[in-house]
């Protein structure tokens, strides 16, 4: 499939549906398309399409399924809009860091595909800043799905959530207490987590 480069075209693409719940036009959105005037259109529909397939059926509707609405923080980035928010410090990692992330149309230098999305479990906002509790959710969906790596905000307990060919499995948070959560070889990663979500409320 070509970018579309008409209106009609780019509706029919952002129809394209990419799980009982998502539709890619959800994940288009884009305020530093907006304020910078820029096209925030996949230049390769056909691999944003199969990797957000993949984060939506694999990730976001379990998610949605047990906790209820998922709100798109931010998603899918052209390397043009990602360019723009690295370069004038939009919280962008730069290009090379986020193809097979926010890029979802370009693969790694290996061919491995992946996408992200920023996303808050809206369900999750009022426990969490009664609590600043992050840690239930992400042991819940460590021990829960295939995730490849979460990074969590202190706003609105948002986090980006990454589905990966080769998955990472990282949790990195920049909520307190900050930093790596977990990831391959550290003493905390294997086994059962449920001591840190089980009998809370929303994870019962």
């Amino acid at each position: 499939m070509k970018q579309p480069k008409s209106v009609e075209a780019l509706e029919k693409l952002g129809r394209t549906r990419l799980s009982k719940s998502f539709f890619l036009r959800d994940f288009l959105y884009s305020e530093i398309a907006q304020i910078y005037g820029r096209q925030n259109i996949p230049d390769n529909p056909d691999l944003a399409i199969e990797v957000g397939t993949r984060l939506c059926e694999d990730l976001l509707e379990p998610l949605q399924a047990k906790f209820g609405r998922i709100a798109i923080r931010s998603a899918y980035r052209s390397c043009e809009v990602n360019r723009i928010g690295n370069e004038r410090n939009h919280n962008c990692a730069s290009n090379e860091a986020n193809v097979a992330g926010h890029i979802w149309d370009r693969t790694e230098e290996n061919g491995n595909k992946g996408a992200t999305a920023c996303v808050v479990v809206t369900s999750f906002v009022d426990y969490y800043e009664n609590t600043r509790d992050w840690q239930a959710l992400a042991w819940w969906i460590h021990d829960q799905l295939p995730y490849s790596d979460l990074t969590f905000f202190p706003k609105l307990a948002a986090f980006n959530i990454s589905w990966h060919e080769s998955p990472a499995r990282t949790i990195y948070s920049y909520v307190s207490p900050k930093g790596c959560l977990t990831k391959p070889g550290m003493t905390n990663h294997a086994g059962d987590h449920s001591e840190f979500y089980s009998g809370k409320p929303l994870f019962d």
